[in-house]
């Protein structure tokens, strides 16, 4: 049996962002079609966009933004090129976000996930995604046919009704949350129902934790992890290999500072901002809201595309300090007025039952005035007084952390 769904797994590193980098100009000429993507890249010349560099002067697309733009100019805030008519399923997901389903037999780019967590031609799937409203179960769904296997559409819950499915049905695989995984096993062994026909799994939707992960393979299914958005499918999944989460094909992710759009280094922690090339639905620079950070190398699995380590939290950490909103975006606008700073962060606490902040930068010099002077611009941005430390450069966490609220 292959090991690879497709060639384009394995390709060269150069190859793949050749590949990618030529595409970004069309991509972006089919997206300025549409009034919401003409605002958002409004000035942008799209042939000029020819690298990782130029993409990176592209505006974020925040995904917590959506819900509000789509309200006020339906359906999809004008960011969809194509016509209604031409999609297959409409969905809504929390928020609410609207999205729409492309016609093609794997429209969510999902089948390449399931292949790499063992799933082949003829497996049966329980998919346990709901089905109901989301694209979710949808996802799961045309992907596992894609491959050809047959799919029994579950959805979530009625664990009775589920058990007797699995009794009769045989299936080999499953697809849903890690958390209904280990339900319907233990309610199988509760009931003396025998589900051990199921040997793999493909998880998401919730934190897979090692003990989670440990307990599963000792009930003898082989479970792997995906990292998909509501949006557009398929950002990242898991191999053979178990070493982090491999990038998609036909997907460019980048790593950025929370509350900008500023690519970090290779190993640091940020945002994902993903940007997808399907010219029908195309999303660039999309800020997913999750944090992750970029491995070095390549996977032992033969897969050459960028790894990133999985979900590692959220991106959005805004505070209410005093009755105030404090967002990482303005944590950032002291790294442009102060461009000797380094890293970031700003810690709320309470003292004397206040609120209390205080901002920890990483900087090699400045003089003895600096704290004083990042204080001023602290409170000119944030309208709240707060303490500032200086630290060595290299010395406040990589997590990615921005925001940090101790206030239990």
């Amino acid at each position: 049996m292959p090991e690879h769904y497709d060639k384009l797994e394995t390709r060269s590193v150069d190859e793949r962002e050749r590949d990618l980098v030529s595409r970004l100009p069309s991509l972006i000429a089919a997206a300025l079609k549409a009034p919401g993507w003409q605002e958002q890249l409004k000035g942008i010349d799209a042939a000029s966009v020819n690298s990782r560099a130029a993409l990176a002067k592209l505006p974020i697309m925040r995904k917590s933004a959506l819900p509000a733009m789509q309200k006020a100019s339906p359906p999809f805030a004008g960011f969809v090129p194509a016509p209604v008519s031409s999609f297959g399923r409409l969905f809504t997901s929390p928020g609410p976000i609207f999205e729409p389903e492309g016609t093609g037999k794997d429209p969510w780019a999902a089948a390449r996930s399931l292949f790499a967590a063992g799933f082949r031609p003829g497996d049966i799937v329980l998919n346990t995604f709901s089905y109901h409203m989301t694209p979710g179960g949808f996802i799961l769904d045309s992907a596992a046919r894609s491959l050809g296997c047959p799919v029994i559409p579950a959805g979530p819950g009625q664990t009775e009704m589920q058990l007797e499915m699995i009794a009769h049905l045989k299936p080999t695989g499953y697809t849903g949350t890690p958390d209904f995984l280990k339900i319907l096993l233990d309610a199988g062994k509760a009931a003396n129902r025998d589900v051990s026909c199921i040997k793999k799994a493909l998880v998401s939707g919730a934190a897979f934790p090692p003990s989670l992960q440990a307990e599963v393979k000792s009930r003898g299914v082989d479970a792997y992890q995906t990292y998909a958005i509501a949006d557009m499918g398929v950002v990242a999944y898991e191999s053979p290999a178990r070493e982090g989460l491999i990038v998609n094909e036909d997907v460019l992710v980048e790593i950025v500072r929370p509350g900008t759009g500023d690519p970090v280094a290779e190993g640091e922690v940020g945002e994902i901002v993903v940007t997808s090339f399907n010219e029908h639905h195309p999303w660039i620079r999309l800020a997913t809201g999750d944090l992750s950070a970029v491995m070095k190398g390549a996977s032992p699995c033969g897969r050459t595309n960028a790894r990133i380590k999985g979900w590692m939290g959220r991106a959005d950490q805004t505070a209410k300090v005093k009755g105030m909103f404090v967002r990482p975006e303005q944590i950032a606008e002291l790294s442009k007025q102060h461009p000797g700073l380094k890293k970031l962060r700003l810690v709320v606490t309470r003292e004397n039952e206040q609120d209390a902040m205080t901002l920890r930068a990483e900087s090699a010099n400045g003089g003895a005035d600096l704290p004083d002077k990042v204080a001023a611009t602290l409170q000119a941005v944030t309208k709240l007084k707060g303490r500032v430390e200086i630290v060595a450069v290299g010395s406040l966490p990589n997590d990615g952390k921005v925001i940090s609220d101790e206030r239990g």
